[in-house]
């Protein structure tokens, strides 16, 4: 089976730590399935940032990028995203800059405007409690901008400070959100908009009319472009897939419950007593996935690009075991059609 719509797939990757393994494996695991998805055809491939979570290796978006794009050739590299409250936005500029410039026409810049973690991470982050938060997420992004394009007004504290590098080496930007207020935000910028469905569902289809409502053209984009994050888990089989998947299962129901991990095996999680109320928390965080065979992602996906009519389609998924990732990475580019061989 292959999708009715060909839209360009890509991949959005967490760096997950298995329960057992070490954050350098993870990382190494991330570096090998970025070379694995040039091979096979994805369009792009972006990295999270997230803090204080056991089960996430890629708290440093901008350091692994660079290790990513020196080990792939063509593929576009991002963040998907970097969160832009716990950063000055001119280390922000300075780094990505850096990046564009060793990589000129490959990085993407990815900005969320949630700290990605929880209150006293935040602070610690920030180095303050009274630091900078989602709300003042208008006048951070406006410095971005204004150190990648030098449009500082002549009046502005920042106008005689330049970024290097950074100006004249901007990469291509997008705004993340799994809610309204980053779609109208990316649609009065005219810059393409990326929404969290997977974590996110029951907000997607209002997110992306609202971005497509509040649309003006820009300089870098005429017209919207939307890409969605899906949570796909494909494997041979129906039943190997809902298995493999149960380690995603009992990792968001810990996440959830306060007491975040590495990701759990697929045993641990089918021997788990889950009671009526955390299974019904599960379904809520991850009902959204799209989990089996190559016929039941095909029909998953084709439904869901109907639903939303997106342009791309951002695959992130999770397992205990790296070569069944690989696996399922490896099965949604041929039911796509991506054209590498298997």
């Amino acid at each position: 089976m292959t999708l009715s719509r060909c839209v360009p797939l890509s991949v959005l990757d967490l760096s997950p730590i298995a329960s057992g393994a070490s954050p350098g494996e993870a990382l190494r695991n991330s570096i090998d399935l970025a070379r694995r998805a040039e091979d096979l055809g994805y369009h792009r491939f972006w990295v999270a940032e997230h803090h204080n979570m056991p089960g996430i290796a890629s708290s440093a978006p901008a350091v692994l990028i660079a290790h990513l794009a020196d080990a792939t050739e063509a593929m576009r590299i991002g963040s998907g995203g970097v969160m832009l409250p716990n950063h000055p936005p001119l280390v922000v500029a300075e780094q990505f800059g850096m990046l564009e410039a060793l990589h000129p026409g490959r990085i993407d810049l990815g900005i969320g405007r949630a700290p990605g973690t929880d209150p006293a991470t935040a602070a610690a982050l920030r180095r303050s409690a009274a630091g900078s938060s989602a709300d003042d997420f208008p006048e951070q992004l406006g410095d971005l901008l204004g150190f990648f394009q030098g449009s500082f007004p002549a009046e502005h504290p920042y106008a005689n400070i330049r970024a290097v590098p950074g100006l004249g080496d901007m990469p291509a930007l997008w705004l993340l959100g799994s809610s309204g207020y980053s779609a109208q935000v990316a649609g009065a910028l005219g810059v393409p908009f990326a929404f969290a469905h997977h974590f996110s569902s029951s907000s997607t289809l209002p997110a992306l009319e609202l971005y497509r409502e509040c649309f003006r053209p820009s300089a870098v984009l005429a017209q919207p472009y939307v890409m969605i994050g899906a949570a796909v888990l494909c494997a041979d089989s129906d039943d190997a897939a809902v298995f493999l998947h149960g380690s995603s299962r009992l990792q968001m129901l810990r996440l959830r419950t306060g007491m975040p991990g590495p990701v759990p095996s697929p045993e641990e999680a089918a021997a788990y007593p889950y009671t009526a109320a955390e299974l019904a928390l599960v379904h809520k965080h991850t009902g959204s996935h799209i989990v089996g065979d190559p016929a039941t992602v095909t029909r998953g996906l084709d439904d869901l690009i109907a639903a939303t009519g997106v342009d791309e389609v951002m695959v992130t998924s999770v397992t205990y075991d790296h070569k069944a990732r690989v696996r399922s990475f490896e099965l949604v580019a041929e039911l796509a059609g991506l054209g590498a061989a298997v």
